[in-house]
């Protein structure tokens, strides 16, 4: 099976963004790809709630959605839109990050709301409150294909092991990790969670990012740490697409997870323990 990982630069204007898009799932399938992911935030990155409120649209409304399930059906390709932010009907008016698992009919397979909140204070001059306008999700989701069994995670995620665990334990033999991951941690932190979580779970880790400079209307911007990553079971970083938007093509076989999890049955040891 061969995978496309999607790696963008978006902007805070959907339309736009859509367009960029399409073209690189478009050369994914030409490379040959069955399988292409996107980012995080692939229809708009925006650091403003109310620009975000103004362009985001509920699920059945989206176009960004429908434009990508359109194109998912006419290649014949599974594609995991790594993350739309999309309204909620929630009381608190916060937004949803979710990722979408679309089949070769463009039918909807899987959602994933995003479970943790990237709430940190990466500097004096760079914090931020990703719960102040979206609500976490509460489930976690392993989704089946024709290929393999698929557990939806989404960036920050990658900070809270268990969950990976769990997904694994679940049936899971690929895990995404869509991201717009901050360039100050990614550089420090992405490349280890990342291989952590493979080794851990005996995984396929595929994890397409937002990459470069992302202007806003409003003068502002921020930054992301590209390097959308491939990752064997056994911990082997298979691509590193760098940090310039592309796409990135890699071929997986299932057999090595079979074969990592026999070499070491770790999803099998769990022990009950105590304290502290």
């Amino acid at each position: 099976m061969r995978a496309g990982l999607v790696q963008l630069t978006v902007g805070d204007d959907p339309v736009v963004n859509l367009a960029v898009t399409q073209a690189r799932v478009a050369e994914a399938v030409a490379g040959g790809a069955d399988f292409v992911l996107t980012p995080e935030c692939t229809n708009l990155l925006s650091s403003s709630r109310t620009h975000q409120r103004n362009l985001m649209r509920y699920e059945d409304e989206d176009e960004t959605l429908a434009a990508l399930r359109d194109q998912a059906a006419q290649a014949g390709i599974w594609l995991l839109i790594g993350s739309l932010g999309v309204l909620t009907h929630d009381a608190d008016g916060r937004f949803a990050n979710r990722s979408f698992l679309i089949s070769p009919t463009g039918d909807i397979v899987a959602r994933y709301d995003k479970i943790h909140m990237f709430d940190v204070n990466v500097s004096e001059t760079e914090v931020y409150r990703e719960s102040a306008g979206y609500r976490p999700g509460t489930k976690a989701v392993v989704a089946d294909t024709t290929f393999a069994k698929i557990g939806m995670t989404v960036c920050y995620d990658v900070r809270f092991p268990h969950l990976y665990r769990r997904l694994a334990q679940g049936g899971a033999q690929i895990l995404t990790v869509p991201a717009a991951f901050n360039h100050i941690t990614g550089a420090a932190h992405w490349h280890t969670l990342l291989k952590a979580r493979a080794i851990e779970t005996g995984c396929f880790v595929l994890a397409p990012a937002q990459t470069g400079f992302h202007p806003e209307t409003n003068g502002t911007g921020r930054n992301t740490y590209g390097h959308s990553l491939a990752i064997a079971p056994w911990g082997e970083i298979l691509a590193d697409a760098g940090t310039d938007p592309g796409v990135t093509l890699i071929d997986l076989d299932l057999d090595a997870v079979t074969k990592a999890r026999t070499r070491v049955p770790s999803l099998t040891h769990d022990r009950e323990f105590t304290g502290p």
